[in-house]
């Protein structure tokens, strides 16, 4: 087993997950299994109970556990198979330490920082390796300290530190600037850590000088300083990038692996398709968390990755469901090929949501809807279709005369947040013949949940009735998974999270005929 630790200095967001998950890419395609772990120094014990204004968007697992988005980084750029081992927080640790104490494990030591916490952090380290899964992606004194530790016992060969550091560019100065890039290298040797590899992300290219001199003040070797520029067009150019200043070549002579060149040919035509694509299409997407890029950092990727299938550049225009609210659909949303409805949770913006619903219903607009946005979809049916006046979720309103979205019982006696919802991978079945079954081209599929309300089964009838198709189900027919209009181009929503499996090279059957849809509809042709 070999480790490959990567950390970050300067400011925070450098792009550590992005350039783990890239170099996982080269490793896989040179043949070898990897897999990644995520570090995280916050005391929340995962983050799902936290606004997403401060962490961005929880992504989840098979497992159902709710980690870090890094981990969909991980996940979208190679093959590994994660579980809530791969993600682990400040939170887990301390929480298992101090569970440790009380059950007198301690044998009546004091316990500390260091030994207590450190060891803790390098059992978790040690029991994914066990599961021939690792790799890193750290901050946090305690986690630096573990894996100074770490590499000591791994020994020589076996472990490389590579650290993602920014060096910026000064625009009264008209140059880059390294001394950044120095102090964070200083700092992380004074714990103990000598890093290998220095990624330098950076705006402008650096030349040959400014490497030269990063290689003298950080003692890392030439050829181990690696830039990392801004991307033109898309994250998924990363890998490519780190491949032309030969970092996965570097990686495996120092951790002695004798592998063949990555064959990145599948990844380069993705490229192609990104910058030169044959079509374009606009898909509006409207949530309540706009501004914020990583909010619904999966569902723009999984959309992009819907236009890769399609040979289609996808613009995105990022819709505040307020705001539809305040100046109604048809300025908002007109000219559009396709409306999205992501998750979400809380009441504000829920009424621009569902009139961005009873839009695309009426305009025979392509709509997709996602957990929420199904949810959304079935209140709109149910308003202005079935005439259910004040029909809503009870989420929402508690009172409402019709409940079609509603808490399962088991939910109801529910007090604690955290790691309570449907959480993580359950199998739906499809409806044969529906538009749902056609594009998976399966009958039985698995997908990823995050939520607590449900279709309310007690107006099943009524929506049948109405032609509102239910196209997927729990295996046992209780749980509506998949709606759907017959007499629409494109109307379907999952009460799953579809985006949590699409990949660039693997998109995702939903967003693929999705965008497929949206790009019909502009150019007014049949599917």
């Amino acid at each position: 087993m070999k480790y490959i630790f990567v950390t970050g200095g300067v400011v925070s967001s450098l792009g550590k997950g992005l350039t783990a998950a890239a170099l996982g890419t080269l490793l896989e395609n040179r043949g070898l299994k990897v897999a990644l772990q995520k570090f995280d120094p916050y005391l929340n014990v995962d983050p799902g109970t936290m606004n997403p204004y401060q962490h961005g968007e929880v992504y989840v697992l098979d497992d159902g556990a709710e980690t870090d988005l890094d981990l969909g980084h991980y996940e979208r750029f190679t093959n590994v198979k994660l579980t809530r081992f791969n993600n682990l927080t400040s939170g887990q640790v301390y929480q298992t330490v101090l569970n440790n104490e009380r059950e007198g494990k301690y044998l009546g030591k004091t316990v500390q920082v260091i030994p207590h916490v450190t060891d803790e952090i390098q059992n978790r380290i040690h029991l994914l390796a066990d599961q021939s899964k690792a790799d890193g992606d750290i901050e946090g004194l305690p986690f630096l300290e573990a894996i100074r530790e770490f590499a000591l016992e791994a020994g020589h060969g076996n472990v490389v530190f590579m650290h993602v550091t920014y060096v910026p560019f000064i625009k009264a100065a008209g140059e880059l600037k390294t001394k950044p890039t120095q102090q964070s290298v200083a700092k992380l040797r004074e714990i103990g850590i000598a890093p290998h590899i220095l990624i330098a992300r950076c705006e402008r290219p650096l030349d040959k000088e400014l490497r030269q001199k990063i290689s003298l003040f950080c003692n890392v070797p030439y050829e181990a300083v690696i830039e990392e520029k801004d991307v033109d067009h898309s994250i998924y150019e990363v890998p490519l990038m780190l491949q032309r200043d030969r970092l996965d070549d570097l990686v495996c002579r120092l951790l002695h692996l004798d592998t063949p060149t990555a064959n990145m040919a599948h990844w380069q035509e993705i490229i192609r398709k990104l910058i030169a694509p044959q079509h374009r299409v606009r898909i509006g997407v409207v949530g309540k968390y706009i501004e914020l890029q990583d909010a619904y950092k999966s569902v723009y990727e999984a959309v992009i990755h819907g236009g890769v299938a399609n040979d289609c550049g996808v613009e995105i225009v990022k819709v505040d469901a307020e705001d539809i609210e305040r100046e109604g659909p048809e300025k908002i949303l007109k000219g559009l090929g396709g409306i999205l409805v992501p998750g979400g949770f809380g009441e504000r913006g829920i009424e621009g949501k569902i009139m961005a619903a009873k839009y695309a219903r009426e305009n025979k607009l392509p709509y997709l809807g996602l957990c929420l946005g199904m949810q959304i979809a079935t209140i709109e049916f149910a308003r202005n279709v079935l005439k259910l006046d004040k029909a809503h979720s009870t989420e929402f309103d508690p009172d409402t005369p019709h409940p079609v979205i509603a808490l399962l019982d088991e939910q109801r006696k529910i007090t604690k947040k955290g790691g309570t919802m449907r959480l993580g991978a359950q199998p739906c079945q499809l409806v044969m013949g529906s538009m749902a079954a056609k594009l998976y081209g399966a009958f039985v599929v698995n997908e990823r949940h995050r939520h607590r309300y449900e279709f309310n089964n007690a107006y099943r009838d009524k929506f049948e009735k109405a032609d509102f198709v239910f196209s997927g189900t729990s295996p046992d027919g209780k749980l509506v998974e998949v709606i759907e209009l017959p007499n629409h181009p494109f109307f379907i929503a999952s009460q799953f999270h579809p985006e949590f499996r699409s990949k660039p090279h693997q998109p995702h059957p939903l967003f693929k005929g999705f965008i497929g849809a949206a790009h019909a509809h502009i150019h007014q042709r049949p599917l």
